[in-house]
């Protein structure tokens, strides 16, 4: 009777070791959990994650981004894509803008190249890469 119950804690033990964090199972189902990248700041804050990322993303897109200028030396605007990686390690790469204007997309790709780093995405309790696709209007 003594080794059916060690039997039972251990295996009790056993299979709350082996759980995943943010991973459910209900019945045949199995749900993930996926957790965007949070900007620095933005960890405690009581907000949702996300409307916390795109206020720090605003705030850093209005104190970096400088109007470009054309060769008449006259201000240019307009919209362009941005689309970048933050990885594994909460690191921006493969930053890439598409839009009409060459020098705001110089400015677009400037800027994402000054974002802070920051704590990576998660899926399934590991961290994961995240690709963003955001328009920017100039």
């Amino acid at each position: 009777m003594k080794n059916i119950i060690c039997i039972c804690i251990f295996s009790l033990f056993t299979f709350t070791a082996f759980s995943q964090e943010g991973v459910s199972v209900k019945g045949n189902s199995v749900n993930t959990k996926e957790i965007a990248p949070v900007w620095p700041g933005c960890e405690k804050d009581p907000a949702p994650s996300k409307d916390c990322f795109n206020k720090k993303l605003n705030e850093h897109i209005k104190k970096n981004f400088k109007y470009p200028k054309n060769a008449k030396g006259e201000l240019i605007r307009g919209r362009t894509v941005l689309a970048f990686c933050i990885d594994e390690k909460g690191k921006i790469k493969d930053i890439k803008a598409d839009g009409p204007h060459k020098e705001i997309n110089e400015e677009a790709i400037r800027i994402t190249k000054l974002f802070p780093q920051m704590k990576p995405g998660i899926r399934g309790g590991n961290p994961v890469s995240i690709n963003y696709k955001m328009p920017f209007n100039f």
